[in-house]
């Protein structure tokens, strides 16, 4: 498989070594070839100033309703009802343009929308998922806390009942969409029943604060907040009734991890892209890099790493499709293709020379974004050991 030289280094080369495309359907591959011109006309060449400037390219993500993407694997309500796969290989694609984007995609579609559509009221569903879909409403989802990340289980947020409403004080952290969301999924513990419970928290609602995270150095151009719930009062009417407990907010996730891997391919495939095309274009002592043995070794590698990562991507999916992906299977998956795209862009941006640390070349952007892909989700630490839980009967950790 040969590629013309010629061309900018994000645009997409169709990198399919084992031929994974003949497993798409007509219907799935009309929307992803759409959502990848978007990402070659629209995305990619608008993402390295707004990571620059650390600003959310809102007339790139106001284009994603048009794409019909928002909403996921939602039925109705104004979303696109996806199959699995149509879902991971458009988190792939736009994270292959550009990780804040696909970031705030996983936040608006996976963890706020599915929160309402998997636990929220038929009344609920009705008067979010629409909106959501259009993105008139913007959604978050408030679990993260100050002192309690991978122990998220372990949350200090508070409701109590008071009448028909209920009073919720505490502290989220790392909240995508926080500081712009119109409503924002809190996660609360019952101080009667010590039930976690889910709220749609209307963020006009005084004693609500969000302030955005300042001087990241991965994901720039999407915004996390530090919330502050000081006495917020929410009526009966906007709590979750199908939220009774954690169990249910991992239930949510378990649906997002799965997008983490899918996530992860678009980041490697846009750095392997990216060193390929630059191999061939580059002339060094005479001739491309890319007629150098060692650097047809290293490509050849990072080939074999991209496609095992394609295969776990297709297989969770078809997993998915069978209702049959266990959060030990997605958590596997999200941990592996993280991990293997971190190799694959950091032998990129070597490929690349100096020209590689240059945010109009791209390669660095994602090699910092694919950290909070890392992190987010449960670090790879935590999928470790949960997948070691499961394969050994033995819990190394509380």
């Amino acid at each position: 498989m040969t590629v013309d030289s010629e061309g900018p280094l994000t645009e997409a080369l169709g990198t399919d070594f084992f031929s994974v495309r003949r497993r798409f359907t007509e219907a799935q591959w009309d929307t992803f070839m759409a959502v990848r011109r978007y990402v070659d006309r629209v995305v990619s060449p608008a993402a390295p100033a707004a990571w620059d400037a650390a600003e959310m390219p809102w007339e790139v993500i106001n284009g994603l309703p048009e794409l019909g993407v928002v909403g996921d694997d939602i039925e109705g309500y104004g979303c696109p009802g996806h199959d699995p796969l149509t879902s991971g290989l458009v988190a792939m694609e736009l994270a292959r343009g550009d990780g804040s984007l696909a970031t705030f995609h996983a936040v608006q579609s996976g963890l706020a929308m599915k929160s309402i559509a998997m636990l929220g009221s038929e009344e609920q569903k009705q008067e979010f998922l629409p909106a959501m879909a259009r993105l008139d409403l913007i959604g978050a989802f408030g679990l993260t806390e100050p002192e309690h990340g991978s122990d998220s289980v372990s949350l200090e947020t508070s409701a109590r009942r008071d009448g028909d409403d209920w009073v919720i004080d505490g502290r989220k952290r790392w909240i995508g969409n926080g500081s712009i969301a119109g409503r924002t999924v809190v996660w609360a513990r019952d101080v009667e029943t010590r039930a976690v419970l889910g709220f749609l928290v209307d963020t006009t609602t005084p004693g609500y604060e969000a302030e955005i995270i300042p001087r990241k150095g991965s994901m720039r151009s999407v915004w996390q907040a530090d919330i502050r719930l000081d006495g917020v009062r929410v009526p009966e009417r906007d709590r979750l009734p199908g939220a009774e407990s954690f169990k249910d907010t991992g239930r949510v996730l378990a649906t997002t991890r799965g997008t983490c891997a899918w996530m992860a391919l678009g980041h490697a495939t846009a750095g392997y892209d990216a060193a390929l095309r630059y191999a061939l274009e580059r002339k060094q002592f005479g001739k491309p890099l890319a007629g150098m043995q060692i650097v047809q070794e290293r490509l050849v590698q990072m080939l074999a790493e991209l496609t095992g990562m394609q295969l776990y991507c297709m297989q969770i999916a078809q997993l998915a499709e069978d209702d049959d992906l266990a959060p030990t299977i997605a958590g596997l998956a999200k941990m592996n293709n993280t991990r293997k795209a971190r190799w694959v862009l950091s032998h990129a941006r070597d490929l690349l020379g100096g020209n590689g640390i240059l945010l109009d070349n791209h390669v660095v952007r994602h090699m910092a974004d694919i950290e909070s892909i890392h992190t987010f989700e449960g670090t790879e630490t935590i999928q470790t050991l949960i997948v070691g839980r499961e394969i050994t009967g033995h819990s190394a950790f509380t």
